[in-house]
């Protein structure tokens, strides 16, 4: 898919810029030429040599070289690539791009390009989570830049949380995703996916146990066949696919919102386990025991998500809903499509004994217009690239 791509890799100066001697190599492997260019302080992790031999190819590092200025200018430079990935992307870059600033050769490429740009941040969480990182994060995806990561995991500095560079393997499906020219490029997709956390107190909340792994397999089959996807996850136990729109919510509410901010949209396929109801009289301090028993909570229905969707005056051409039930599978699954508006239900069985809810594997009934589908057990993977493949199928 890359054979006659090229990429333009600016590798940034943090402790994740090893890393980025993977990512040539993997870019190499699919095909891409790769043209790589080292800021000062990436040059702290790794060196031009290593760079240079993974790439083969030669590597830029000075605004002022005479030498690179005479063969090929960083203007040309900036436009002879196909894409332009930042990996690592740290904090400092990223302030860079955002305002506008071209005091290296890095930044200076990433002003005058006319060419897409991808950026993969690697950061400590704090400097991540900081409000000037998040204003920047916003004002770059404003300008257009493509987000890969960050993940959320050890960091090396000790600290635990986001701001981990994505895994080599989803910087490079992102990369293919740019690329691809499949069924659905062109289209733009909303997928919803893992459980929601409706609040009790500060400490406590009520959830469900829903993984968000079916919804993510969903989110990069369709970034697979080209669709813009974004991707609206409740507080999920595995990682959200490199190459999408990443939006995180915690509460029904917040992803009603979301939704509706996202759309238009071609599709909108809605695989969250959204709570139906919320606590109306959530504390806004920690519940404590007492003499009194149990507090009495009292319970509201959150919106329906998937019935707005289906009847929104800017409705998808197709509305995708998910029923999880514990008996009646496709009995409920049917009255539930007529009863929200939507035009697919994918169904399944979530009793404990089945081990789908949480698990790597699903056995779905695909309910439509033309009645009851099931399909066999399949890795939730497999599933997605079926149920994938037939939204493409509908919208060609």
């Amino acid at each position: 898919m890359l054979s006659d791509k090229t990429i333009l890799l600016i590798i940034g100066g943090g402790i994740a810029a090893f890393r980025a001697l993977e990512v040539i190599r993997r870019l190499r492997e699919h095909g891409a030429k790769v043209t790589p260019v080292l800021t000062s302080g990436a040059e702290q992790f790794v060196t031009p040599l290593s760079v240079s031999a993974l790439a083969a190819a030669k590597v830029y590092r000075n605004l002022f070289d005479l030498t690179d200025e005479a063969e090929m200018g960083h203007i040309e430079l900036s436009r002879s690539a196909d894409l332009i990935l930042v990996a690592p992307a740290t904090a400092n870059l990223m302030a860079k791009m955002a305002s506008g600033m071209a005091d290296d050769l890095a930044s200076t490429l990433l002003l005058a390009t006319d060419t897409p740009v991808m950026i993969a941040p690697a950061m400590n969480v704090r400097m991540w989570e900081h409000l000037a990182t998040q204003r920047n994060l916003a004002t770059l995806e404003g300008d257009g830049i493509r987000l890969i990561g960050p993940e959320e995991g050890a960091m090396a500095c000790g600290e635990y949380g986001p701001g981990r560079l994505a895994e080599v393997p989803e910087i490079v499906a992102a990369v293919e995703a740019f690329f691809a020219n499949g069924p659905l490029r062109g289209r733009h997709v909303i997928v919803t996916s893992g459980p929601t956390h409706e609040a009790i107190d500060p400490v406590r909340y009520i959830a469900n146990r829903s993984s968000g792994a079916q919804g993510t397999a969903i989110a990069a089959a369709l970034r697979d066949l080209g669709a813009r996807v974004t991707f609206v996850s409740g507080p999920a136990q595995v990682a959200p696919p490199a190459g999408v729109e990443v939006i995180r919510v915690e509460s029904a509410a917040e992803m009603m919102a979301a939704v509706e901010a996202a759309l238009p949209a071609d599709v909108a396929v809605m695989a969250a386990a959204v709570a139906d109801w919320r606590v109306e009289n959530a504390a806004d301090r920690k519940m404590k025991k007492g003499e009194g028993g149990a507090p009495d909570l009292i319970f509201a229905e959150n919106q329906d998500i998937l019935a707005t969707v289906s009847r929104a005056t800017n409705r998808p051409a197709l509305v995708v809903g998910f029923a999880a039930e514990t008996h009646d599978v496709v009995a409920h699954a049917t009255a539930k499509r007529a009863r929200k508006g939507c035009d697919w239900i994918v169904a399944n069985d979530v009793s404990p004994a089945t081990g789908i809810m949480g698990g790597t594997e699903n056995a779905v009934t695909l309910v439509t217009e033309a009645g009851a589908e099931e399909w066999p057990r399949l890795s939730k993977a497999e599933t997605a690239r079926r149920l994938v493949a037939r939204i493409a199928e509908r919208l060609a």
